[in-house]
């Protein structure tokens, strides 16, 4: 199929972006366009207008601080990724990263376009989530800051306003001795995973961010649950559905392997 006619829009200036995104009533932001791109071939979107982000100056720094890792809008997984600075302050991004989709995909894709898309099975919005992260929008009427427990609402569903545009994403730095560690399953090295799990570890603190078992990204505090224990706890917060993909049964099983596998990994980290 093709994409349903649209209007397309090129600004130059974030200021140019934001009025023009004002002015449409039903839009949407380019920027790496992986997940859009197939939704408007399929017309499950079909947008009046496209605006462009990708002549706005200014959004594809990578910011490194001690306090932790701010993304523009147009920073591309690939370079996130081969970042050296990024994995010493939080080796949880790559570590997520290295299993987004493809090379080609990554070398494409920005990382907050993956995060505000809100996809559940996607690496990125679990791991803002689990990092306590951030994401900066602008709007015509200004900026705000969405805390990442307040982004996702619900199945591809986050709080961006339809006049906003999400200008970057805030990952906080790891503290000392903590440790990190991202595993998951897919069918095929690039697709989607059918569960994943993402752990931090620090001192008597135990918490994962799940991949693909809920509709939004879930974060699950197993703070004191012994080894034996830390599937069915999780599950207790999850909701595996099935799908073409796999069962429900089979994704609580993935969940159960999976969890006490990483956790362990990410105690190796911290020691």
């Amino acid at each position: 199929m093709k994409p349903a006619p649209f209007a397309y829009h090129r600004p130059t200036t974030l200021a140019e972006a934001l009025e023009t995104l004002a002015g449409e009533s039903y839009a949407k932001v380019l920027a790496g366009g992986q997940s859009l791109v197939p939704l408007l071939s399929m017309r499950i979107a079909a947008p009046q207008a496209l605006v462009d982000i990708n002549a706005l100056p200014g959004l594809d720094t990578i910011e490194v601080s001690e306090a932790g890792v701010r993304v523009g809008a147009l920073v591309r997984h690939a370079d996130l990724l081969a970042d050296p600075d990024v994995r010493r302050v939080q080796p949880l991004v790559p570590a997520a990263l290295a299993h987004v989709a493809h090379p080609t995909i990554r070398n494409r894709g920005t990382t907050v376009g993956s995060i505000v898309h809100a996809d559940a099975a996607a690496e990125m919005p679990v791991v803002l989530s689990l990092l306590g992260g951030s994401v900066e929008a602008a709007s015509s009427t200004g900026t705000r800051t969405i805390p990442a427990d307040e982004l996702f609402l619900g199945p591809l569903e986050s709080a961006l306003r339809p006049d906003e545009i999400a200008t970057s994403a805030f990952f906080p730095a790891l503290p000392a001795g903590a440790g990190v560690a991202f595993e998951e399953i897919s069918r095929r090295q690039g697709d989607y995973a059918l569960a994943g799990v993402a752990v931090v570890v620090h001192g008597d603190s135990v918490r994962a961010g799940f991949v693909s078992v809920s509709d939004v990204p879930t974060v699950v505090d197993l703070t004191g649950v012994p080894d034996d224990g830390l599937g069915e706890a999780a599950l207790a917060h999850l909701d595996p559905a099935d799908d073409i993909h796999a069962t429900a049964d089979y994704r609580a099983q993935l969940v159960r392997t999976l969890v006490r596998r990483v956790v362990t990994k990410a105690r190796e980290a911290a020691a």
